[in-house]
């Protein structure tokens, strides 16, 4: 009877290991709406594809780790995107979306690797439209890290005051009648304008010049204060996002002998070292780990009347 019993455990306990799951994955589908400043969690994992889907089409996908995840993306759906890790090994990288009308999607892109207990994957990630009003193209604020949202002392016209100068409109329409800017570069060509300030903020006119054979799509462009920082191993450089609360361009989309024309506002540091500098990056989609840097005057070159 005791032999009985005994068998009778370990049949049991050995159905109860077959019962449970080991490495299962938890899909999901969400869904997210477009708006400034988010930044969504895609959870990944080994041998699944996470689909996203945007409410307009799709112009170009950047992975800031690409031996890590792989993006696809195929004009037949120019909505979707697919997202699917590379390696078993847990890790995480970021994603930048860019739409044909220059909305950005920043992404967070997570795996836990192969065979992680209860794993979360969203098989599905759908965007909805922002819930705030329409504005136009020339005047829509893109979604950028380290950009945000224009204050109540922005610079740009008000729809109440219709007749109010815009300085913006006047900055970048200075740029565009230059002949022949101070380019600097190879293939894709950039030149500083005036910096003018006005109401506590800068206003800062820059033109780009694509002299390559093939078209280009420009990011959004970005600032930053630079210096270098003593750590354990020597000096290191160091990099402080600068906000811009608002920005213009003519165009991002570059064909050979295109030139784009734009400016940026931001409020400038109160002060910095006599070591460090502020810098205008503007890159490529397909090189965003390669952009070109301009030093940008810390104290304006003309000076604005208050508006």
């Amino acid at each position: 009877m005791r032999v009985h019993l005994i068998v009778f455990v370990y049949l049991m306990a050995g159905i109860g290991e077959a019962q449970t799951p080991s490495g299962q994955i938890v899909p999901t589908v969400t869904t997210a709406r477009v708006e400034d400043g988010s930044v969504t969690v895609l959870h990944l994992a080994p041998g699944y594809a996470t689909s996203v889907r945007l409410p307009e089409e799709i112009s170009s996908v950047v992975i800031g780790n690409p031996a890590s995840f792989k993006a696809e993306h195929s004009e037949a759906e120019a909505r979707l995107v697919f997202f699917k890790p590379t390696t078993s090994q847990p890790t995480e990288s970021n994603a930048l979306i860019t739409t044909k009308s220059g909305q950005e999607i920043s992404l967070h892109l997570v795996s836990t690797g192969k065979g992680a207990a209860d794993a979360r994957v969203d098989f599905l990630v759908e965007y909805r439209p922002p819930q705030s009003v329409v504005i136009s193209p020339e005047k829509q604020s893109f979604l950028i890290a380290d950009t945000r949202p224009a204050s109540s002392t922005a610079l740009a016209v008000s729809p109440s005051q219709p007749d109010r100068p815009d300085p913006l409109a006047k900055q970048l329409e200075k740029q565009k009648v230059l002949p022949s800017p101070a380019w600097q570069g190879k293939e894709l060509l950039v030149a500083l304008g005036e910096s003018l300030e006005m109401n506590h903020q800068t206003i800062l006119s820059f033109s780009v010049l694509n002299d390559s054979k093939r078209v280009i799509e420009l990011l959004p462009p970005q600032l930053e204060l630079t210096g270098t920082a003593h750590g354990k191993g020597g000096k290191q450089i160091k990099g402080d996002p600068v906000a811009i609360s608002d920005y213009r361009m003519t165009r991002r989309r570059l064909r050979p002998g295109e030139r784009a024309d734009g400016v940026i506002v931001f409020e400038r540091p109160s002060f910095k070292e006599s070591a460090e500098k502020l810098q205008l990056q503007l890159a490529q989609a397909e090189q965003v780990d390669r952009p070109i840097l301009l030093p940008v005057p810390f104290i304006a070159s003309s000076q604005g009347g208050v508006q």
